[in-house]
């Protein structure tokens, strides 16, 4: 059998979906499957693995990618609303497509050096993020921002609207690139906008997504404005569909998680960010384990989690800190944890071996997992689609070196005359 267009990896150890292991030589084909070699295949490249882990690329299911711009220590010490208010939505009234293009090509080229193929974004200009992805040769599921208070990229929720209707009636730049309507809370959102924007999900057949019950303030006032907790409220206006994004999803009540469960969300459990922001509580995860809802990790925008967009990070934090509010050491060993980050993967991900963090492999020689989330790697390989988006330590798809110096330039004029912390 013929596998031109596929890489054989010779005396490697590779996991997969399922977290079995196998040692030897393997094959990693184009339509993201992977087999044992035999050594006769007819290969597209050759590679020895010997000091090499593969596994599931990492897949990030909350993002601002273009929010690259605001700097890692931008407004740090600022609570949410102060944060949003005096530094964010100041600086984002200047946002333009230059700016999107210039905050998401530095985003996929941490995501490239990090490990990560996927992300699930919110942010304004969205085909200008779907095509930056794409040209990097990831994956995305865009998001168009919308809102009634606070959007530069429009003059009305109704034009965001607009934009997004005509996107998913678009063919996407690519297969790996989709488009959802990101409706930003309850607090930015009336009932109406809220209304219209599910209409035009279930229109379109496309996916909502959405911040919700991030802080206990953020509950506690729409709960005196409204006599409903934040997923009740969304519920009664028939807000949900299938498989719609709840980043955060902090403060919620049992009976607000069993209403994600009924409408198959997603919850996307971003604890770098819930910490930084000091919001005094993640998502529980055993209570959503108990629903059936789906979690997953996300590392919500560079400048509120402080962690960039490294999702093999927010892994190990994610596991530590579910152990750590629950006061149970059993929660989220690491290969459940990577299962979470991984999940629905298609793609691959190539980590160095031959270094100190990873060591020892165990008795066994199955600890990499462990050491992967603990102590993390680098990515010496990245696969999409049988293409190459890193390898051996040095990004293809994206020219780093200029998305590092386009950003800085960006930087100088984007700042101008907000704030004196930035």
């Amino acid at each position: 059998m013929s596998h031109d267009d596929s890489i054989r990896y010779l005396n490697t150890v590779l996991y997969d979906e399922s977290g079995q292991q196998f040692v030897g030589d393997v094959l990693l084909h184009s339509d993201g499957s992977w087999s044992q070699s035999n050594g006769d295949e007819d290969v597209a490249q050759q590679i020895d693995g010997s000091k090499r882990l593969i596994t599931r690329s990492l897949q990030n299911w909350h993002t601002h990618l273009a929010m690259q711009l605001n700097a890692r220590d931008f407004s740090d010490g600022f609570p949410l609303h102060r944060w949003l208010n005096e530094a964010i939505f100041p600086t984002e009234a200047k946002i333009n497509e230059e700016y999107v293009r210039v905050g998401t090509q530095a985003a996929a080229a941490e995501m490239i050096r990090t490990g990560s193929t996927f992300a699930a974004d919110m942010y304004f200009h969205p085909s200008v993020t779907g095509k930056v992805l794409d040209d990097a040769g990831l994956r995305g599921l865009i998001g168009g921002p919308v809102s009634d208070i606070a959007l530069p990229s429009h003059g009305s929720a109704t034009s965001a609207l607009a934009e997004m209707d005509q996107l998913l009636q678009q063919n996407s730049p690519s297969n790996r690139i989709n488009y959802a309507i990101a409706t930003h809370s309850v607090y930015l959102c009336e009932e109406e906008t809220l209304r219209k924007a599910s209409e035009l999900a279930a229109k379109r057949k496309a996916r909502l997504h959405i911040h919700v019950s991030e802080t206990r303030k953020e509950v506690a006032e729409h709960h005196a404005k409204t006599g409903l907790y934040p997923v009740e409220y969304l519920d009664s206006i028939e807000f949900f569909q299938e498989g719609t994004i709840c980043a955060h999803a902090s403060w919620v009540k049992k009976n607000e998680i069993r209403i994600l469960a009924k409408h198959e969300a997603t919850a996307v459990h971003c604890p770098s960010s819930n910490m930084k922001l000091a919001c005094g509580g993640t998502l529980s995860l055993p209570a959503y384990r108990d629903a059936g809802v789906d979690v997953r990790l996300g590392t919500d925008g560079a400048a509120s989690s402080g962690s960039g967009l490294d999702i093999l990070a927010e892994a190990r934090l994610a596991s530590l800190v579910q152990r750590h509010d629950h006061w149970d050491p059993t929660l989220l060993p690491a290969t459940e944890v990577f299962s979470m980050a991984t999940k629905g993967s298609q793609d691959w991900a190539v980590w160095n071996i031959d270094d100190i963090r990873m060591r020892p492999v165990g008795r066994q020689n199955d600890r990499h997992i462990a050491n992967l989330v603990f102590n993390g790697a680098d990515c010496l390989d990245l696969w999409v689609e049988g293409k190459a988006l890193r390898r051996d330590g040095i990004t293809l798809s994206v020219d780093e070196a200029k998305a590092i110096d386009e950003l800085d330039n960006a930087v100088e004029t984007y700042y101008q005359g907000v704030g004196s912390n930035q």
